[in-house]
């Protein structure tokens, strides 16, 4: 069975992650052990609350370096809400500003809408080629966040020849459009919930661990 490590780290909605990857499949621990995270098919970094917080938390664990390392060796990484706001390279909270683990280049800042935070079901644009969203495109997924990448810049100065393959963004739209999902190589994240999602997040984790 496909080995999974939640990244138990003191933030996010560890347990329901874990039970939802089991229940499509995987073998899952809930650990912030380095051999375990460095070792397992596919590791998830749950997140749920501040960025600053969240930031605080990955780093006591060493976190950080857990990600870089896997990602260096092409190791795949799920990020999920806040999870996948650190991957950027900062976020903007109430006035403080601060350091993510800059694997994407870009602010995280608080959504432009007549209502904050944007909470409940709501749909996607997928680009073509997803994995993550094959068989889903066109369904619902959960939200509930006030902050967000509105804007992604990696791969986006490519030109059409270029050989570098470019990370696929996937969009939503809550008083503008905000990044909802990327793929990139190893790296991928979801700003929704999956693990709330019904039978769409299950089947986007069953996508996921696909390419494990």
């Amino acid at each position: 069975m496909t080995s999974v490590v939640v990244l138990d780290y003191g933030f996010g909605n560890v347990r329901s992650a874990v039970r939802s990857l089991e229940r499509v499949g995987a073998t899952v621990e809930l650990t912030a052990d380095p051999r375990a995270a460095a070792e397992a098919d596919g590791l998830v970094v749950p997140g749920v609350g501040a960025f600053a917080a969240v930031m605080k938390g990955l780093t006591a664990v060493n976190g950080d370096q857990i990600v870089e390392r896997r990602l260096a060796g092409g190791r795949p990484v799920l990020g999920i809400c806040v999870g996948m706001q650190v991957m950027f390279d900062a976020g903007d909270e109430h006035g403080e500003h601060t350091d993510g683990l800059a694997q994407w280049p870009g602010l995280v800042d608080r959504l432009e809408a007549p209502i904050v935070p944007h909470m409940g079901w709501d749909t996607v644009e997928a680009p073509v080629g997803s994995v993550l969203f094959e068989g889903i495109e066109d369904e619902r997924f959960y939200f509930v966040h006030s902050y967000a990448a509105r804007s992604f810049l990696l791969g986006t100065d490519e030109p059409a020849s270029s050989r570098f393959k470019p990370p696929l963004v996937t969009w939503s739209e809550h008083g503008g459009r905000f990044v909802a999902a990327v793929e990139n190589g190893p790296l991928s994240a979801t700003q929704f919930h999956p693990e709330k999602s019904g039978d769409a997040g299950a089947q986007l984790l069953r996508n996921w661990l696909t390419t494990l």
